[in-house]
C-alpha cells in the first residue's frame, strides 16, 4: 500500500466517522431511521405486493412518514411541530443522497427534491383526507403505491390493514416515545 492510498483511506475513515456521528446526532434522525426501517419491512413488498422498485420504496417511505407526520399534527406544543420540520429535513437529506447515488447531477437535484416534496405533500393530504374510510384509503394507496397499475385486491386490503395497524400503534404512543424513534 502506498503512502497516498493509506492517507486517502485514513482521511476517508475520519470523514465517514465524523459524518456518521453528525448524522446520528441530527434532530429527528432516530425517528426518520425508524420510518425508513418500517418502510423497508419485507412484508410490505411480499404480502402487500408493493412494487420493490425505487419508486415503490420512495412511496413506502412517504406512506410511513405521512402516518408519523399525521400523528405529530395531533400532538400539542412546539416540540412536535419542530420534529415534523426535522423529519422533513431528514427526508430531504435522504432523498438528496439517493438521487446523487443514482448519478443525478447537482444542476437538477434541487428540481427532483422539489418534485419529491410535492409528492410527499400530496400523499400526506390524500392519507389525511381518507381519514377512517378504508375504501378512500385503498383508493389513495392504489394511486400512490401502485401508481394506477393493476393491484391485487387482497394485497391492497393487506396494505390498508397494515397501514391502520401502524397508525393505531402510533396513536397509542406518547410523544417522547415517538421522538425517540419508536413507531411500530
Amino acid at each position: 500500500m502506498t503512502i497516498l492510498s493509506s492517507l486517502k483511506r485514513a482521511i476517508g475513515a475520519s470523514l465517514t466517522g465524523i459524518a456518521g456521528a453528525n448524522l446520528a446526532a441530527m434532530p429527528g434522525q432516530a425517528l426518520y431511521n425508524a420510518v425508513v426501517e418500517e418502510a423497508r419491512r419485507p412484508q410490505w413488498y411480499l404480502a402487500g405486493e408493493v412494487p420493490d422498485t425505487m419508486d415503490g420504496r420512495f412511496d413506502m417511505v412517504a406512506l410511513v412518514l405521512s402516518l408519523v407526520l399525521l400523528r405529530l399534527e395531533a400532538e400539542p406544543g412546539d416540540a412536535p411541530r419542530q420534529m415534523s420540520a426535522d423529519l422533513a429535513d431528514r427526508f430531504i437529506t435522504d432523498m438528496d443522497g439517493s438521487l446523487r447515488q443514482e448519478g443525478i447531477g447537482d444542476q437538477v437535484v434541487g428540481k427532483h427534491i422539489g418534485h419529491m416534496m410535492a409528492a410527499l405533500g400530496g400523499r400526506l393530504g390524500a392519507y389525511r383526507d381518507a381519514g377512517p374510510d378504508d375504501v378512500a384509503l385503498g383508493t389513495a394507496l392504489r394511486r400512490n403505491l401502485w401508481r394506477a397499475a393493476p393491484a391485487d385486491d387482497d394485497a391492497v386490503a393487506w396494505v390498508v390493514t397494515e397501514t391502520r395497524r401502524v397508525a393505531a400503534r402510533l396513536a397509542l404512543l406518547r410523544y417522547p416515545q415517538i421522538a425517540a424513534g419508536t413507531i411500530a
